[in-house]
């Protein structure tokens, strides 16, 4: 079964996330999801996350701390995911590669329909009210693989 890289971004701003609307007749159309894109052979996982998000909304953003990891297996094929903090450093988000987008709120995470291999993250970033409140990327430390937030709580607790 081929397996995908796929990076994504957690761009947070003025307590509302940004997510974008997969292109109807794509894998998955239809579906929100956090905006990224596909590794390329050689690329790193930043490197990746930059390229597709300027490719994809046309930002540029300057890419933290790892959040979550997330290895999914759809029908036809592995998806392996990984899902970066980032800061918006330039320009607005532009639907140039995607449907729609949206800034949306915590509470209003469980009204978006996202795909099967987001849910583990979409119950984290649920119950992460702290991190909601912040534009830029909080001040994170890893300690034992889980990244800390800025009041010392390790990721998922």
């Amino acid at each position: 079964m081929p397996g995908l890289d796929v990076a994504a971004g957690l761009i947070f701003r003025k307590g509302r996330l940004l997510v974008t609307q997969r292109r109807e007749g794509d894998s998955l159309g239809g579906f929100w999801e956090f905006p990224g894109g596909k590794r390329e052979p050689g690329e790193s996982w930043e490197s990746c996350l930059k390229r597709e998000l300027t490719e994809e909304l046309g930002i540029e953003v300057a890419v933290g701390s790892l959040w979550e990891t997330v290895d999914h297996v759809y029908p036809e094929r592995e998806v392996h995911l990984r899902f970066f903090l980032c800061r918006l450093v330039r320009r607005e988000p532009q639907t140039i590669g995607c449907q729609d987008l949206r800034w949306i709120r915590r509470e209003e995470l469980g009204g978006f329909k996202f795909p099967p291999a987001d849910a583990r993250l979409i119950e984290r970033l649920s119950n992460s009210p702290d991190l909601w409140t912040l534009d830029a990327e909080p001040p994170a430390s890893r300690s034992g693989g889980l990244v800390q937030d800025h009041e010392g709580h390790k990721g998922g607790e």
